[in-house]
């Protein structure tokens, strides 16, 4: 009994720490929308797939090298991560426009349902995997992530086509998902530290 309740703990704290990652996010989606617009609806898939690579690569190299020469370190590299992965979903299901004719309000409900999308897969995952997440390596999440862009290129590259694997879909929830779990981790580690 007492083994289920800090299960239970656990997984409510966890709930709580991805919903706090997904106001973070949301909170630059939505002011970059304010200044950008929606200029991003005009990139393929592949673009957004090779803009998360850009972004995951910089993470392993700084965590390669353990210096920064630009004065921004690995968060908001993971913010990015999570937010093209999203902008990927979106697109797989609109598809690219040269002119966005979707409203802010119609994007914003857009992004919410995949966040809460890719929520609700990570909460059934950690059912089965019980925290595992927790005792990794945050550089094992920027691997994990890399692996998923290679995937996701090799299945783009295959039109979208697969013999037995998930699809690009899939791979974008679970890069969402590694890079939720590593902003987790840098916080409770830098709160930590404070």
């Amino acid at each position: 009994m007492l083994k289920n309740t800090i299960i239970f703990q656990a997984m409510f704290e966890t709930a709580q720490e991805y919903d706090t990652v997904i106001g973070t996010c949301r909170d630059i989606f939505l002011k970059k929308m304010h200044d950008y617009g929606t200029a991003w609806r005009i990139l393929r898939p592949t673009s957004l797939t090779d803009q998360i690579f850009i972004k995951a690569n910089r993470i392993r190299s700084l965590e390669e090298k353990g210096v920064c020469k630009v004065d921004e370190g690995v968060v908001p590299e993971f913010i990015g991560i999570i937010n093209y992965s999203i902008m990927g979903l979106i697109q797989l299901e609109l598809g690219c426009a040269e002119e966005a004719t979707e409203d802010r309000e119609s994007i914003t409900a857009l992004y919410d349902r995949y966040f809460q999308g890719a929520k609700q897969l990570m909460l059934a995952k950690n059912h089965d995997y019980g925290e595992a997440w927790r005792n990794m390596r945050i550089s094992s999440y920027t691997d994990l992530i890399l692996m998923k862009i290679k995937r996701t290129k090799q299945i783009e590259d295959h039109a979208g086509n697969t013999l037995i694997s998930e699809g690009i879909d899939a791979n974008y929830n679970d890069m969402i998902n590694y890079a939720v779990f590593a902003l987790i981790r840098l916080t409770v580690e830098n709160n930590e530290k404070h």
